[in-house]
């Protein structure tokens, strides 16, 4: 029976400690996932046009982190211009970020895409993001927005 009880507070411990946000200042020259040289990189300003006649295009680009997931660092909003943001989730799930990558200007590495994203998972992000009850209930029609699916992300600012 202690085995069981010892068991079970292992894994409620472990689970807890997993779902957070890696800790970290995000200072530049830190990576997560692969490590992304900067040189080459494409301003994310440019990837609307560049997806207007694809369905998707591997790029690295530069931008600023808008908002990163507060559960787990799992995903990040970045501003592509003063009205239009993109959504970035992590490669096969490899990696987290940390909180204060919000406000970073960072370079990612990975593939750009267009997605109709459904109601159901925009109230999950919402919930993410510890957005009100009212704010999750007014969201009740899907969006077309830019994703990334990154496989590394340095911070450069």
């Amino acid at each position: 029976m202690k085995r069981i009880v010892l068991a079970a507070a292992v894994a409620l411990f472990s689970t807890a400690a997993i779902a957070q946000p890696p800790a970290g200042d995000a200072k530049p020259g830190d990576s997560y996932g692969e490590k992304v040289n900067p040189a080459g990189a494409i301003a994310i300003a440019e990837i609307p046009a560049k997806l207007a006649n694809t369905e998707s295009v591997d790029t690295k680009i530069k931008a600023k982190v808008l908002d990163v997931c507060p559960k787990k660092g799992c995903w990040v909003s970045l501003a592509i211009n003063d009205s239009t943001t993109a959504f970035v989730k992590m490669k096969d799930y490899a990696f987290f970020t940390p909180l204060a990558l919000k406000g970073k200007t960072v370079v990612l590495d990975g593939k750009a895409f267009v997605k109709t994203t459904s109601v159901s998972e925009l109230r999950h992000y919402a919930e993410d993001a510890k957005k009100s009850p009212e704010e999750i209930a007014a969201i009740t029609e899907p969006k077309k927005e830019i994703r990334f699916l990154a496989n590394g992300i340095t911070v450069v600012e």
